[in-house]
């Protein structure tokens, strides 16, 4: 606000950021230009005002120079934008009437020519301290939280979040697409580098989850519609039948095992095809619920109505089996979301020259944890796929599909070190001479290097190098029927042939497939890799640029088990956050409509990426502030100029093109 005499009085206050700003722009001339500007009171430089004396100066100048407008020049609004409000309503002035020019990202890291970038911040402060005049006090409005949860997804990351919110009395909706919950964990035998059984650790939390009170659980289930805003997000999940009442079935299993097909005919996903299964399973002993699940598509009573219907005489005395089951629509309101959709394998065949798909002895890493595994499919046999032949060498590729320019440029992280657990499960389930072709052996976890010296010691050969290709070429009578690997050994520096009886590809971590329809869906972002982009890498790793909606685990980015039990916690933590506070504040910049101007076209309704936007009965446009992100997409498109937005108004941006121009 002016002063008591109508006047408008600028402090300006220019970073050096270490060497970061000053390096280029000469902030001592930025700051004596802008002494000269009109209604600059007080202007300085100062080495890093993003510190505690920083912000002192402008508490202390408001108070003494009776300032009423706080220009800062430094780094990005991102990041200190929120601090430098702060600094200005502790001098006693609405944080609104404090501007940020960016000199760092936008003219010092960006330029070369030192006299050309101080002329630049001269440009940019004098634009803004133009339009800090006509900027307008504003205030943040309150939302309310409701204190219940979603989680959607049922892997160690989503059970884990749900566990903590529960155990601090909040109400959690656990909805998983499968039929059970655990995810890939349920799937591996042990875990790097203590080896300790998968199921041990994991069994506990999901029965956990299926006896906690504040847990609501819905597995065989779909995110339907996603809609509202922080606070109050409604959504509506659609409950797959399994042609079974829930909450008659105890989990006996009888019917499974009455069902006509006595021999199992369908393949089995829980064990990769590897083994096979009825049309009506239970997915492993362990799975949470204990409820089976009939397969539609291969049932004989859907395809031909012609079953004897053996499984629901083994249920007559619970009536738990019903084909007349259809889904069911369930309508929640939550105030925060936990997204842990996890992730998937890369696809093997994707690289022909492995051989995946083409030699029945070349295998993944998830199949070989299945086969290593005591529930699995060979109840921990390791056999060749002909079910009688145990491999007497073995050889397992690293980075399949992983830090290669034709695939995927990231490394995966899990891969080495998994592949080193595979190695000595293989090595004790059969006594296998093992090969590891790696790039690079990265350990970089606790305990994680003493791991792979244990593998050097147990006689385990390790190969630096990429291997060409896979063949069943025979060079030799000794290999029939063996494949052979061809590899630079780029440490003897010489190309080898070396034939095994099994290959075992490392895949890496991808997005889900369904990625970009989940985006959409919750309003988020991806990254250019396909997994959910975070708000910032470092400062906000479990936030998104959608308010409310946290991530967790292996759908923000490849990690091991121990990251995304840590990543799920925060994302918990985080939506605890909000849901004590009660209430979050929503930036006043959200865009308005002059009701008299607008002409009622709807051209800004389907542009608007947060559906803030309404068309009212007086046949008007009307924004939702609470849903509105200050984004500027309407107010640009807007045909008749009856969109405007908070702290972008058209008086304050002329002013501040004026700044540059005048100066240029």
């Amino acid at each position: 606000m002016p002063d008591s005499n109508g006047a408008v009085r600028v402090g300006v206050y220019v970073c050096h950021c270490g060497s970061n700003i000053a390096g280029i722009v000469d902030c001592k001339a930025v700051a004596e230009y802008a002494a000269g500007l009109a209604h600059v009171v007080v202007s300085r430089d100062y080495k890093y005002m993003c510190s505690e004396p920083g912000q002192e100066l402008i508490r202390t100048d408001i108070q003494e120079h009776q300032l009423n407008r706080i220009v800062v020049a430094s780094c990005s609004p991102h990041l200190h934008e929120h601090t430098f409000r702060v600094a200005t309503a502790n001098g006693g002035l609405n944080p609104y009437f404090m501007a940020m020019v960016n000199i760092r990202e936008q003219d010092s890291w960006v330029h070369t020519d030192k006299a050309a970038a101080t002329h630049k911040a001269k440009d940019l402060v004098s634009a803004s301290v133009r339009r800090v005049v006509l900027q307008r006090p504003l205030d943040k409005a309150r939302v309310s939280i409701d204190p219940n949860v979603l989680v959607v997804g049922g892997g160690i990351a989503g059970i884990h979040a749900a566990l903590t919110l529960a155990n601090a009395g909040k109400h959690v909706y656990l909805v998983e697409r499968e039929a059970t919950i655990g995810g890939h964990m349920a799937m591996f035998d042990k875990t790097f580098p203590t080896l300790d059984c998968a199921a041990c650790i994991l069994t506990p939390k999901m029965s956990s989850v299926k006896a906690h009170p504040n847990i609501t659980l819905w597995t065989y289930s779909d995110v339907e519609n996603v809609a509202g805003y922080v606070g109050n997000y409604k959504v509506r999940v659609r409950r797959r039948t399994r042609y079974i009442h829930e909450d008659l079935c105890v989990g006996c299993q009888e019917c499974v095992e009455a069902c006509v097909f006595k021999v199992p005919k369908v393949n089995d996903e829980f064990n990769q095809g590897l083994g096979k299964r009825r049309p009506i399973y239970l997915p492993f002993p362990q799975a949470i619920p204990q409820t089976p699940v009939i397969d539609r598509e291969t049932c004989i009573e859907f395809k031909t109505g012609k079953c004897k219907k053996t499984c629901v005489e083994a249920c007559a005395d619970r009536h738990a089996i019903d084909f007349k089951l259809e889904d069911k629509l369930e309508e929640i309101q939550v105030g925060t979301i936990i997204l842990a959709t996890g992730f998937q394998t890369f696809d093997a065949k994707r690289i022909p020259y492995y051989g995946y798909g083409h030699y029945p002895n070349v295998y993944t890493a998830l199949e070989i944890e299945r086969l290593v595994n005591a529930s699995g499919p060979t109840s921990g046999e390791v056999v060749l796929r002909d079910g009688k032949t145990v491999p007497k060498s073995i050889g397992i590729i690293h980075c399949v599909g992983s830090r290669d320019e034709n695939t995927n440029r990231w490394c995966s992280r899990v891969c080495c070190m998994y592949s080193l657990k595979l190695a000595h499960l293989l090595k004790e389930h059969t006594g296998a001479e093992i090969f590891n072709f790696y790039i690079d052996v990265r350990t970089p976890g606790k305990g994680f290097e003493e791991f792979y010296q244990r593998l050097l010691v147990e006689g385990v050969h390790f190969i630096r190098g990429k291997v060409a290709e896979v063949t069943d070429w025979v060079f030799d009578p000794s290999e029939e029927g063996m494949l052979t690997l061809r590899v630079e050994d780029t440490l003897l520096g010489v190309v080898r042939r070396i034939p095994v009886d099994m290959v075992v590809l490392s895949t890496g971590l991808e997005g889900r497939h369904d990625a970009q329809e989940v985006r959409r869906l919750f309003n988020i972002t991806c990254a250019s890799e396909g997994f959910f982009q975070e708000r910032h890498p470092k400062l906000a790793p479990v936030s998104t640029f959608t308010d409310g909606i946290f991530l967790a685990g292996c759908c923000q980015g490849p990690k091991d088990i121990p990251d995304t039990v840590a990543q799920a916690g925060a994302a918990a933590a985080e939506a605890l956050a909000l849901i004590c506070a009660g209430y979050v504040e929503q930036e006043p910049n959200a865009a308005y409509v002059i009701a008299e101007d607008c002409s009622g076209c709807k051209t800004c309704i389907p542009l608007c990426p947060y559906s803030a936007i309404t068309f009212t009965v007086d046949k008007r446009a009307e924004v939702n502030p609470v849903l509105c992100k200050g984004c500027g997409t309407c107010v640009a498109a807007c045909p008749s100029g009856s969109l405007q937005q908070r702290m972008f108004e058209d008086d304050e941006l002329f002013a501040e093109i004026e700044g540059v121009l005048v100066h240029a």
